[in-house]
């Protein structure tokens, strides 16, 4: 055992946060990143992350953004966040880490799993970036999300 993370676990590590990128570049929730980019699109992300990492991440979110006509949204949790914003990665590593606890959990494709994770009431709260939801553990928000409420 070598410690070192699974490269397609990298790789949804690398998609989440380019979701989050084109949120904040857009200012849409990210779920509405999600289904702009659809399932086959998403799909292909995740298989050729390791050369789109390689490229300028604006670039590659500014071509997604015209290729899919997503428009820009009301919703800018980084100008209404009152305290410390975390990085487009921080919040990627939050989302990975949940998709993967959540696939294992379930026996689901990562891609079916992510597109219901984003879909669900967990992201509004891991997105305010006023509450400290996306400090919170990842086995915190994996039974959270489970319970379908946040656990107190």
């Amino acid at each position: 055992m070598t410690g070192r993370e699974d490269p397609k676990e990298n790789d949804l590590f690398f998609l989440c946060s380019l979701i989050d990128y084109i949120g904040r570049k857009t200012k849409n929730y990210r779920s509405t990143v999600v289904n702009a980019l659809g399932r086959k699109e998403l799909q292909h992300l995740y298989d050729y992350a390791d050369v789109y990492h390689c490229e300028n991440l604006d670039k590659v979110a500014d071509e997604l953004v015209e290729k899919h006509h997503i428009e820009t949204g009301y919703f800018d949790n980084v100008a209404a966040a009152r305290y410390a914003v975390p990085s487009s990665w921080d919040i990627g590593k939050v989302y990975q880490r949940l998709i993967l606890d959540v696939a294992r959990a379930t026996n689901n494709d990562v891609i079916d799993t992510l597109m219901r994770v984003y879909d669900s009431w967990i992201t509004r709260k891991i997105d305010n970036y006023n509450s400290s939801m996306y400090y919170e553990s990842p086995n915190y928000l994996f039974e959270s999300y489970k319970a379908g409420t946040v656990l107190v």
